[in-house]
């Protein structure tokens, strides 16, 4: 994988999405100039329609239902341009904006106009999702790597767009990632960092959405203190994990915890059909000579079982998997395949701000789910990418197959 992505010509344009959300955030603030009570537009939007002959937004915003309409650039008449792509160069000028919007015009699609004031639409209708109606699914965000810091992408990203989220976050270690090095801190400083993201990350779930959250022994407690803020813990799973250091003065270190809340406990989606493990009969019990809750096949004795909160038939990518990639702390695909199979249906989006090397959107992807990610480091975006693609070609998940799970070493 790491020699072909010197084959990958196309970095710029697909993997750095919607001119980078640092550009979005900066040109956003830049706008807020352009309007006369530009803080009653951003944060008091009452209603939004958007009329499909037109292609423009209107909204109604303020105490006295001001109405304002943004039409497309593509729309536009030759002086309406004109005017548009001088303020486009103020923006760039203050490094708001990327030198590429005066480069490529086809950029300027993502404007919008009205009355001499311009617009990045989707930061407007992200301030209402609720009344805009916004189709995740439709929109630029949908099946991509987002290439930024998580803070500054989640502020481009719309509320409410996920069906399920898996987080797997630095853990309380000093660890490198490729040149970004996060460093162990005390109990207190941990909290705070989880803190700092985890409450926006819920505002992406919908309402009937779930999430799940990795972690080992050491910061676990810390985990489950920030989602009982946020959300209702439901359970927490432990795997263990075949890979792992020896320790001579204590106990190696083979379990990880995954933690799963939800947003509402009386309407969330959880199919435990979907995640039944097939194991070897070792003791085969019948009655009446014939076999009691197990099947007989040519391939041997085999029994479907309901899966629990204790998982030991997941291995850690060894270098000869293909889906092995250089990410310190990759998760197995087979993990992953458990948690979107429970907990979202064909269709749904699932949402990976910490995405490291891809694996919650390539089994997304393998899964027939959407996807979105968000990943800091750019040669980790780029193996994300390298995987959607072979994607494309091998849907096989190992560990997974005919339907079911199977134990570890089954030879599936």
């Amino acid at each position: 994988i790491k020699q072909s992505l010197d084959e990958i010509s196309r970095t710029q344009t697909e993997y750095e999405l919607a001119k980078t959300a640092r550009e979005l955030k900066e040109a956003e603030a830049a706008n807020l100039s352009k309007y006369e009570d530009s803080p009653a537009v951003y944060t008091q939007i009452k209603e939004c329609s958007y009329d499909q002959d037109t292609g423009s937004y209107t909204f109604k915003y303020g105490t006295d239902d001001t109405e304002i309409t943004f039409t497309n650039y593509e729309t536009l008449t030759d002086t309406e341009k004109s005017s548009i792509k001088a303020d486009i160069k103020a923006l760039v000028d203050i490094g708001a904006l990327s030198e590429a919007y005066l480069e490529d015009e086809t950029l300027n699609n993502n404007i919008y106009y009205s009355n001499g004031k311009i617009a990045f639409v989707d930061d407007l209708k992200k301030r209402n999702d609720s009344t805009c109606n916004f189709d995740f699914k439709s929109s630029v965000f949908c099946n991509k790597t987002i290439n930024g810091d998580i803070i500054e992408a989640l502020a481009v990203l719309p509320d409410n767009f996920a069906d399920l989220i898996i987080i797997d976050p630095p853990y309380n270690l000093t660890k490198n990632f490729n040149g970004n090095v996060f460093s162990a801190r005390s109990e207190k400083s941990y909290d705070d960092y989880l803190e700092s993201w985890f409450s926006l990350v819920c505002k992406k779930l919908k309402n009937t959405g779930s999430l799940y959250l990795c972690g080992d022994w050491k910061c676990t407690s810390a985990l489950q203190r920030v989602m009982e803020k946020n959300l209702t813990v439901l359970n927490r799973i432990t795997w263990q994990r075949e890979k792992g250091r020896g320790a001579k003065s204590n106990w190696k270190n083979s379990m990880e915890d995954i933690w799963f809340g939800v947003v509402n406990p009386n309407d969330y989606y959880f199919d435990v059909g979907a995640v039944k493990l097939k194991r070897k009969v070792i003791a085969p019990y019948k009655v009446n000579g014939k076999p009691k809750d197990w099947d007989e096949t040519a391939d041997g004795n085999f029994r479907l079982t309901y899966p629990g909160n204790f998982w030991d038939d997941i291995s850690i990518p060894f270098w000869s998997m293909p889906e092995n990639t250089d990410h310190p702390t990759q998760k197995p695909e087979k993990l992953y395949a458990k948690l979107i199979l429970a907990s979202s249906k064909e269709g749904d989006v699932v949402f990976d701000p910490f995405l490291g090397s891809g694996t919650a959107s390539v089994v997304a992807k393998k899964l027939n789910r959407n996807y979105c990610g968000i990943e800091m480091n750019k040669e980790y975006c780029l193996l994300a990418e390298k995987r959607l693609e072979m994607a494309d070609f091998d849907k096989s998940i190992q560990g997974y197959a005919d339907g079911v799970f199977w134990e570890r070493n089954s030879g599936k």
